[in-house]
């Protein structure tokens, strides 16, 4: 870089998780103690806020507010679902992209999202190397999906799963207790084309009579009338059924199961919406065998319970974000930060790197290994290989009223210096 020090940006982008903000916790942590950094600004909204400016210099938020991010859900510098768009050939929203980094000299751009994120990060990188603009692209791993490619598994996963095996847990042993009137509990989760959110719900299911006692993902073979035969077998033994449906089914014939997912709701990049297995899996069960069904619809609070976080996932998102920083300062560029599993005894994991271009190009599914031959549960190694990220309760302040304190960043911002965009 041609001055002494430069501005580093950083931005959240896609679903939020619970420790999303502890990676920026890291990339601030890293970044002040170089010296290559000048200000550590923050885009407002992702990609979304640098098109229309909204920059903020992270730098002069509180200390305390800083660390109180590790302790707070969700985005804390707000986040997008936004595609970069050229228009007749030109590099519109890219070139602004550019041209906002040149006005406010920013050389640095840690992006924390999933595979769209890193697809953007990467061609933002190579349009600044095509202009001759000095940029260092770095991504940093998010998702509680845990479908990003190159890495063992994503910074979000861990609390998703401590908290969905837990629902499942508790809402198990409701259905138990209320056996002779709701028959059947349905829990629908989160995960888009990969099952891992709801294999980790079998962590649960320590005896045989714990829900949940069918698990159905997206990486098995699935019909309805084999959801019929579980059922009838499940129902045969205890009496009561408890289900795990990912919300990315689809049936023999490669459609999705839920009727919003038949080309009727698609994000900015293509990809479709997810909503109404566990409704559909009702309407058949009830149909078919004519037992009562109660439906669990989990949600956002999936990515967004800090309550139960894992406390690994804490920091091993800190760890991450860090390891963005310690990267673009040893001059690495165009790629994205991965979570590296040690072989050793017991859990160990570090950091390591793959190309931006190859993450937002792949795709990381449930192995075969991981699910049960009859293709309704998971092996005892999917078990090993989920119960280390969910370890720890990540500590939350309690306030006054009994209830978590979580921070809203002041947001110093930055004076535009280019012409509106959008």
């Amino acid at each position: 870089m041609a001055k002494s020090k430069v501005n580093a940006l950083v931005a959240q982008s896609g679903g939020p998780t619970c420790v999303i903000n502890s990676s920026v916790c890291g990339v601030i942590a890293e970044a002040k103690k170089s010296k290559k950094i000048g200000k550590i600004l923050a885009a407002y909204r992702g990609i979304l806020g640098v098109l229309k400016e909204e920059i903020f210099d992270i730098s002069k938020e509180k200390s305390s507010a800083i660390e109180q991010l590790k302790k707070t859900p969700s985005a804390a510098l707000a986040s997008c679902r936004y595609k970069l768009k050229s228009q007749n050939g030109a590099q519109s929203d890219f070139q602004r992209v550019i041209d906002v980094f040149k006005a406010h000299e920013i050389h640095y751009f840690f992006y924390a999202g999933g595979n769209d994120s890193m697809d953007t990060a990467d061609k933002i990188n190579k349009l600044a190397a095509q202009e001759g603009y000095e940029l260092v692209c770095i991504g940093i791993p998010k998702t509680i999906d845990n479908d990003l490619a190159f890495t063992d598994h994503c910074p979000g996963y861990g609390s998703a799963a401590k908290y969905v095996a837990t629902s499942a847990m508790e809402a198990g042993r409701d259905n138990e207790s209320l056996s002779t009137y709701e028959q059947c509990t349905i829990i629908e989760v989160m995960g888009r084309n990969a099952g891992w959110i709801a294999a980790a719900s079998g962590l649960a299911a320590r005896e045989p009579q714990d829900a949940p006692h069918l698990i159905y993902m997206p990486e098995a073979k699935f019909t309805f009338e084999k959801l019929i035969a579980d059922v009838k077998e499940v129902y045969k033994e205890f009496g009561r059924v408890f289900i795990v449906a990912g919300e990315g089914l689809k049936d023999q014939n490669g459609n999705f199961i839920a009727a919003e997912t038949q080309g009727l709701g698609k994000d900015a990049f293509g990809n479709a919406t997810f909503s109404g297995a566990a409704e559909v899996f009702k309407n058949i069960i009830q149909k078919e065998l004519g037992i009562k069904v109660f439906c669990n619809k989990l949600g956002s609070q999936q990515r967004c319970s800090m309550h139960f976080a894992s406390l690994t996932d804490v920091n091993e998102a800190f760890m991450c974000g860090k390891a963005a920083v310690k990267a673009a300062m040893a001059g690495v560029n165009g790629k994205m930060i991965t979570l590296v599993r040690e072989k050793d005894a017991g859990y160990k994991c570090g950091t390591g790197l793959a190309d931006l271009k190859d993450v937002a190009n792949g795709e990381k599914k449930v192995p075969g290994e991981f699910i049960n031959e009859k293709g309704n549960h998971i092996t005892n190694a999917c078990r090993r290989y989920i119960s280390p990220l969910i370890k720890g309760e990540a500590p939350v302040t309690i306030g006054k009223d009994g209830l978590p304190v979580y921070v809203r960043l002041a947001k110093k911002w930055e004076d535009k210096k280019l012409a509106r965009y959008i």
